[in-house]
């Protein structure tokens, strides 16, 4: 008889391989739940399928959690029974022997605390009150609620304008978001639950580069009302385009050279290229916006303006950069990334030929003007991170397109201090290995390590660490400020500032091309209603009938990339688009949940808002 066996797999484990596959893809959509304490009650259930009995508080414990939280859903609950969970959780999270218990434990705790009135809800009034709004899940993902799976019908169907109709319905720059936005809506496809979700943001792009015809915005009648925009990224044009469609009259005021903000001063144009950008930007002047360049407006500049016109929309982004606050910060050679971005944007463009280049921060900024560095001639273009690659807040898609470029990223290193050359120029980076550590504000981390400090040769600093607001005259006018930002209400009015609304960057702190878009549409809307007007913006296009598919697995197509040895020596776009069968074929992977599922209960999309 054999002392060992090679382990193999049952036919039954295989299965369960599977199952655990199908349940993690589930997960992983990330799809709105019906009700938190229902949630909350499932993965109790799950967590407790998995005790291996051995310690009590794991294996009695989350038996009895799995059945007060019954309670509190079948109606059977008192007060009582939430202390009874909140003292039964506790026990289980500091008494069980393992993760299985003492995770589990934590997790009711986190949802007593997250939404304990949910909970309090079920039992006084035996219902939930979760307040979640019956929207289709990517269009739910989707900060402008865009509606995603009538384009995508429409792809399909090979009827681009129209497509492109319905998506500048709640979004104006469908051609930059089909280039640029980081997708949240594919977070929540529920394609996902069955192989991969759908590819949206290449959908989206197919859609803009293949209209069968162009159009022209349609506008409302004259209102006689002017509209005041300050800032000309993707807040303010949006807000401006949505306002002057309503018929109002507007103009934007922009500091700069060109308008498009963030679009045009800091993101390269391998990414997003001008002249297709500049397209998308003319097509919403054409509403009849007008606009005055290089005219920033301070606080002073503001109150004026309140005299002036009905209403003043500001967003005027964050375009200033943040210090690191180090020795050597002030040395010659140490520059914001915003400096080169703006400048490159301005088609000012450096010469870094055979210099080594170090870019200190993690996110897609200084992806960005790593991989910008290369492009003007860098000999060596190394990322300075303190963290993890794993942890670095930029796309993966970026981070890969930085490596295969040939930029070299010192992950968990930090930096120390900025090394002169004793001529008043930088030599290098005085930088401390890391070593990872405990969680701190949801991330895990670093701190010094006992290897020694050690200095990476440079000839160039650009720090990458975040950008602020020019705040500071606007705060002295009154206007309120806290964390460097501009205090705005949901509706994006400002408290004290009648007639003033704002939004994007400027108010959430940098962020994202769709969330600033949002933000633009929120406070066209609540400006139009406060000049005393209700227009509507509306879908007027004809959605193909649905068409009943049987359901087959079926892979994602991706858009490829060109050859990173060729496409570091220009400025052309890296990313290549579908190709129109492969268009096709993504687009039949939807799922229609606007007719299947929640979405027909509430007819399955908004016609106008």
């Amino acid at each position: 008889m054999a002392r060992l066996h090679v382990m193999e797999l049952s036919h039954a484990q295989t299965v369960m391989d599977d199952l655990r596959d199908a349940l993690e893809r589930r997960l992983s959509v990330s799809s709105i739940v019906p009700c938190p304490v229902e949630f909350t009650a499932a993965l109790v259930r799950l967590c407790a399928t998995q005790s291996c009995g051995k310690c009590t508080p794991c294996r009695i414990g989350l038996s009895a959690l799995s059945n007060l939280l019954d309670d509190v859903l079948e109606n059977r609950a008192t007060e009582y029974t939430l202390e009874l969970i909140e003292r039964t959780a506790k026990t289980a999270y500091l008494a069980s022997d393992c993760a299985i218990g003492y995770e589990a434990g934590e997790m009711v705790l986190t949802a007593l605390s997250g939404f304990r009135d949910d909970f309090e809800q079920h039992v006084k009034t035996h219902s939930c009150g979760y307040d979640v709004q019956g929207e289709v899940p990517c269009v739910r993902g989707c900060p402008a609620h865009v509606d995603i799976p009538a384009y995508i019908s429409l792809v399909e169907e090979g009827r681009y304008t129209d497509a492109i109709k319905v998506i500048r319905k709640d979004n104006p720059l469908p051609l930059v978001c089909g280039l640029v936005c980081e997708h949240p809506c594919e977070m929540h496809c529920r394609r996902a639950m069955v192989d991969n979700p759908l590819n949206i943001l290449a959908l989206k792009r197919y859609a803009a580069e293949h209209m069968e015809e162009t159009y022209t915005p349609e506008c409302s009648p004259a209102t006689g009302k002017k509209v005041a925009v300050i800032g000309g990224g993707p807040a303010g044009l949006s807000c401006a385009y949505y306002l002057a469609t309503m018929g109002h009259s507007v103009k934007i005021f922009e500091a700069r050279k060109h308008l498009g903000g963030m679009l045009r001063y800091g993101i390269p144009n391998y990414r997003l290229p001008r002249e297709r950008l500049q397209s998308e930007i003319d097509w919403l002047l054409s509403a009849g916006i007008e606009v005055e360049l290089e005219h920033p407006v301070l606080g002073e500049e503001l109150q004026e303006l309140r005299k002036i016109y009905d209403s003043v929309f500001v967003g005027i982004g964050a375009h200033t950069d943040k210090k690191l606050g180090l020795e050597g910060e002030n040395l010659n050679g140490v520059e914001s990334a915003v400096q080169l971005l703006r400048a490159v944007g301005d088609y000012d463009i450096p010469d870094l030929s055979g210099q080594e280049i170090v870019v200190i921060g993690g996110g897609n900024v200084a992806m960005d003007v790593a991989r910008t560095s290369v492009r003007l001639g860098a000999k060596k273009v190394s990322i300075v991170y303190r963290r993890r690659i794993a942890d670095m807040t930029a796309q993966d898609a970026e981070i890969a397109g930085a490596q295969a470029e040939g930029c070299e990223i010192l992950e968990l290193t930090s930096p120390l201090s900025i090394v002169s050359d004793g001529a008043g120029n930088v030599s290098g980076l005085l930088v401390q290995p890391q070593i990872i550590g405990a969680p701190k504000w949801g991330r895990p981390a670093p701190r010094a390590s006992q290897e020694e400090t050690r200095v990476v040769p440079c000839d160039k600093v650009f720090v990458a660490i975040g950008q602020d607001i020019e705040y500071q005259s606007f705060e002295a006018i009154g206007i309120p400020i806290q964390k460097n930002r501009i205090v705005t209400a949901s509706d994006g009015s400002i408290e004290g500032f009648p007639g003033v609304f704002s939004g994007g960057d400027c108010k959430s702190g940098p962020s994202t091309v769709i969330k600033a878009i949002e933000a633009g549409k929120v406070a066209a809307a609540n400006i139009d209603r406060s000049l005393g007007c209700d227009h509507k913006v509306t879908l007027n296009v004809e959605l193909p009938s649905l068409k009943i598919k049987g359901l087959r697995q079926c892979g994602r197509c991706e858009m490829k990339e060109r050859e990173s040895s060729e496409r570091v020596h220009d400025w052309n776009l890296v990313e290549i688009g579908l190709t129109e069968e492969e268009a096709h074929q993504e687009a039949s992977r939807c799922l229609r949940c606007d007719h299947f599922g929640y979405g027909a209960f509430r007819g399955g999309r908004n016609h106008q808002w």
